[in-house]
């Protein structure tokens, strides 16, 4: 198989959650802006004076559940001593389920999984047993899940991930639960995620159409298309290629094998494709799977496409009948000119095309340029001709 690396366009991207609260001015109803009027504003600025987190002692959970607290404490993690770091773990570690769902709270767990000793960090992954499913399906545990599959050992991300068995369908239909599906996809070998790849069999056709589904499917083929046991993933979307072309999500799946598959798997959504080329390019999802077929097709699988979109079948080989298609009054090219998304289409074919095929539909254009100036579409194509052509299209129009 190939190698799947790219992300597709748009997807398997995690979504703009509010982020990690940033640096902020200090407000009185935070706790920090509390403590730092116990200092006084004069000695803070004019003598130095910081507020460190021996200040905070006794209040560390308060300060992580608030934004500039939580900010103030994620800070000082990165660079405090060993001994300062296990002070405000202590304080931590008996709320720490508390503070994994907490819209800021979250952050705190997160930087002692990230910088904490590996004492500090199996505590925490020890919370984490028995909340799993919980925690994934939740919008701020899910953070915290997929921080530890990106730090802790593979024995570690196995134990873990293993409370999810039986309940992986449920998380990748969730908002929240698919991103750490996603995780365990791309930070687990295929041999640790069997049960996974598992859950896939006989759905991938429906999880392709999936908003959350089709990133899950893309993630597999990315990162386990070397693996055996994902050979059924990628046969469940050949199979369902064409149907998954016209769908507002499959059809992401879809251009994803055409961009990163073998030429046998192009080969095979591309046959699937041939003898409805015009039609799948006057549909708004499926014109885009036509473009990335005439992109990463071989010359001759390209050559019967642009054949097909120049209304040319295979028996036409007389070189007198072809150029008969030039007086064609309404040619499939033609028409698809003037739509909203095949024009799209034959604007690649003008991008890509070499030699007859480029000639014929350059001609073509030539003679059609001014109606297709009264189409809205039409213009599209006009412009991009102009661009490639641009003097040529000139004399034609004077002549």
């Amino acid at each position: 198989m190939g190698n799947y690396f790219a992300v597709s366009p748009g997807v398997g991207v995690m979504p703009q959650y509010q982020g990690s609260p940033l640096a902020s001015p200090l407000m009185p109803s935070s706790p920090v802006g509390g403590m730092m009027s116990q200092f006084g504003r004069r000695s803070y600025h004019q003598q130095g004076t910081k507020l460190e987190l021996s200040d905070i002692t006794g209040r560390v959970v308060e300060f992580s559940v608030d934004q500039h607290g939580s900010r103030f404490i994620q800070q000082k993690l990165e660079h405090i001593s060993d001994e300062d770091k296990a002070s405000v773990f202590r304080e931590v570690l008996p709320q720490a389920s508390k503070l994994m769902t907490d819209v800021f709270g979250n952050y705190v767990i997160q930087k002692f999984i990230e910088h904490g000793t590996p004492a500090q960090r199996e505590e925490l992954v020890k919370q984490l047993a028995g909340q799993t499913v919980s925690l994934s399906l939740q919008m701020y545990g899910c953070r915290v899940i997929q921080k530890a599959l990106e730090v802790i050992d593979v024995d570690q991300k196995t134990e873990l991930i293993r409370e999810l068995d039986g309940n992986v369908m449920k998380c990748v239909r969730d908002q929240n639960g698919y991103h750490v599906i996603q995780k365990c996809i791309e930070s687990m070998p295929a041999d640790r995620i069997g049960f996974v790849i598992a859950s896939f069999r006989g759905q991938v056709a429906t999880l392709s159409t999936h908003p959350y589904g089709c990133r899950v499917i893309q993630r597999i083929l990315e990162h386990c298309s070397d693996d055996e046991e994902t050979r059924c993933i990628i046969d469940e979307v050949l199979e369902s290629a064409f149907a998954l072309a016209h769908d507002q999500y499959g059809n992401y799946v879809t251009q994803h094998v055409l961009e990163r598959g073998t030429p046998d798997e192009r080969r095979k959504i591309i046959e699937k494709s041939t003898g409805n080329v015009v039609q799948m390019s006057q549909h708004k999802y499926a014109s885009n799977v036509v473009e990335k077929c005439l992109e990463h097709a071989d010359s001759t699988e390209r050559e019967l496409l642009i054949d097909e979109i120049m209304g040319k079948s295979e028996e036409d080989n007389d070189k007198r009948l072809y150029e008969m298609y030039l007086d064609s009054a309404q040619p499939p090219s033609l028409a698809m000119m003037k739509d909203q998304y095949a024009n799209y289409v034959v604007q690649k074919v003008l991008e890509i095309s070499k030699d007859q095929q480029r000639e014929i539909l350059v001609q073509r254009m030539k003679i059609h340029l001014q109606s297709l100036r009264k189409y809205t579409y039409g213009k599209h194509i006009v412009a991009r001709f102009e661009q490639l052509f641009g003097e040529e299209s000139e004399a034609s129009e004077e002549g």
